[in-house]
């Protein structure tokens, strides 16, 4: 998936039009960023590709239905309908939560009307665990190794969408800064892998 990019996520101009202006989301601290890239924690046993259902970020009391998401014909990610601010997506065309390799879901910060399913991922903190439910009936348990932001010119699309050798997970919105022109200026990133399953 690498190349793809997350502009139909950050760059529609009804972003905090009113809902939330004066009160921008949080942006994550340095101190979330990754430690040392090269020291990757063990992983739990990688699941069977199944698809999934709901996320859980019980750090942020974030619970919601997640619907597939496939490419705009520009190659970008498409996002969940913005007025459906209780639901995020994942990409249908890749790897699945648990299974190894790097599955990823996006989902809106906010729309005019106000904060939408991820306004507080950018507030998550390294350690905090992140569940999918799939459809398989299993919960595959992931932890946050780190929370980061990039402007959209920098965006590192290997980092961020390449393939993986352990079960990875990718939850993304829109951040770093807001211009009333273009929108969100880059996206948090939040990078974790599989702990476990239930």
């Amino acid at each position: 998936m690498a190349g793809v990019t997350l502009l139909a996520l950050c760059s529609g101009v009804w972003l905090l039009r009113s809902g939330t202006e004066g009160h921008p989301p949080p942006q994550p601290a340095a101190a979330e960023a990754r430690v040392d890239p090269r020291a990757e924690p063990p992983a739990g046993a990688a699941l069977p590709p199944s698809p999934p259902l709901r996320i859980r970020i019980p750090a942020l009391r974030v619970d919601a239905a997640l619907m597939g998401l496939g490419l705009t014909p520009s190659g970008s990610l498409d996002v969940p309908p913005p007025d459906r601010t209780d639901l995020a997506g994942w990409y249908e065309a890749g790897t699945t939560p648990g299974e190894t390799g790097t599955a990823v879901v996006a989902g809106h910060v906010d729309n005019a009307d106000g904060p939408s399913v991820f306004y507080g991922l950018g507030a998550l903190r390294r350690g905090s665990t992140v569940e999918v439910d799939r459809r398989d009936g299993r919960v595959a348990v992931f932890v946050v190794d780190s929370v980061e932001v990039y402007s959209t010119e920098r965006f590192p699309d290997r980092k961020v969408y390449g393939a993986a050798a352990r079960p990875e997970l990718r939850v993304i919105t829109c951040g770093g800064g807001y211009s009333h022109a273009t929108g969100y200026r880059g996206n948090v990133v939040v990078f974790a892998h599989l702990t476990g399953s239930r």
